[in-house]
């Protein structure tokens, strides 16, 4: 969870997801938790495929 608040406030993918959640009126709780089960998913994902982290690929528009 410590880490988490620091993925959201230095990885411009989760800062972006963050920040969007915010604005529409989400309890940071909530939308902290939300980055928590995004970073998962996308960790499974690479770990399956064998890739590395590529910002662009994850990047939210």
């Amino acid at each position: 969870m410590a880490s988490m608040g620091a993925a959201t406030r230095h990885n411009p993918v989760l800062k972006a997801f963050y920040d969007r959640l915010i604005a529409k009126g989400k309890e940071p709780k909530v939308a902290l938790t939300a980055c928590m089960r995004k970073l998962i998913v996308i960790l499974n994902v690479m770990i399956a495929r064998g890739e590395k982290w590529d910002a662009g690929r994850y990047a939210l528009n």
